[in-house]
C-alpha cells in the first residue's frame, strides 16, 4: 500500500481536504521600514501644503499691524539658508562615506551637518526673539499667526532631526555600520533633504515673495 505524502510545515489544506503547497515570497529586511518612511514623508507634505495654503490666503491679512517687508531681514534668512544647504551637502557625504564602510567618516560629517542644522536652529529663534521683542507677536495678525505656525513646524523638525542624528551617533558608535544603521542612515538622509526642500520653498514663497508684494 502506498504511503501517502504528508504535508509540508508551508502546506494548507482546501475545502476538498487536498493539501497544498505555499509559495513564499522573500522580502529584503528593512523593506517595510523604507515603504512605511516613504509613507510618513507622504504625510509630512501634506501636513506642510495645508501650512503653505494657510499662509498664501492669510499672509496679506496685515490688521494694521507690520507686514513682510517691516519684519524680514533677507540677509539673516539668506545666511540661515546658507546653513541648511551647507548641513544637507555634508550629509551627502556622511552617505558616501557609509558606502565606504567608514564609520569614523560617516561620524565626522554627521557632526559637521548637525552644527549647522544647530546654527540655522540658533539663527530661527534670533529672529523669533526679535519680532516678539519688536511687538510683532504671533497674535498681532493672521499674517504672523501663519507665519510663525509654518516656520515654527519647520524648525520642531529640525530639531527632531537633530535629535534623531544625536542618537544615530550613539548607534554607529556602539554598533558600527550595520545593516539596521545603513537603514536608519538612509530614513535621516531622506528627513533632512525633505526638511531642506520645505525650506527652499519657505524662502521663496515666504520671504521674497512676502517682501516683494
Amino acid at each position: 500500500m502506498a504511503s501517502v505524502p504528508q504535508p509540508g510545515p508551508d502546506a494548507a489544506r482546501d475545502l476538498t481536504g487536498h493539501y497544498y503547497q505555499l509559495d513564499e515570497h522573500d522580502h529584503p529586511e528593512g523593506g517595510s521600514t523604507l515603504i512605511g518612511f516613504w509613507i510618513y514623508l507622504m504625510s509630512d507634505c501634506l501636513i506642510f501644503a495645508i501650512l503653505f495654503a494657510a499662509f498664501g490666503v492669510l499672509g496679506s491679512s496685515y490688521a494694521a499691524g507690520p507686514g513682510p517687508r517691516n519684519v524680514f531681514e533677507l540677509p539673516l534668512v539668506a545666511m540661515n539658508t546658507a546653513m541648511l544647504l551647507f548641513s544637507s551637502m555634508t550629509y551627502g557625504f556622511a552617505m558616501i562615506g557609509m558606502q565606504r564602510g567608514k564609520v569614523r567618516e560617516v561620524q565626522a560629517w554627521l557632526v559637521l551637518t548637525a552644527l549647522f542644522g544647530a546654527a540655522f536652529l540658533s539663527i530661527e529663534l534670533y529672529e523669533f526673539s526679535h519680532l516678539i521683542g519688536e511687538g510683532a507677536t504671533p497674535q498681532r495678525s493672521a499674517f504672523l499667526s501663519s507665519f510663525f505656525t509654518l516656520v515654527g513646524t519647520h524648525g520642531l523638525h529640525v530639531t527632531f532631526g537633530l535629535i534623531w542624528m544625536a542618537t544615530l551617533l550613539v548607534q554607529l558608535a556602539i554598533h558600527g555600520l550595520t545593516e539596521a544603521n545603513r537603514r536608519r542612515l538612509l530614513c535621516l538622509s531622506l528627513f533632512w533633504h525633505f526638511l531642506d526642500v520645505i525650506w527652499i520653498g519657505v524662502f521663496t514663497f515666504v520671504y521674497l515673495v512676502g517682501t516683494l508684494r
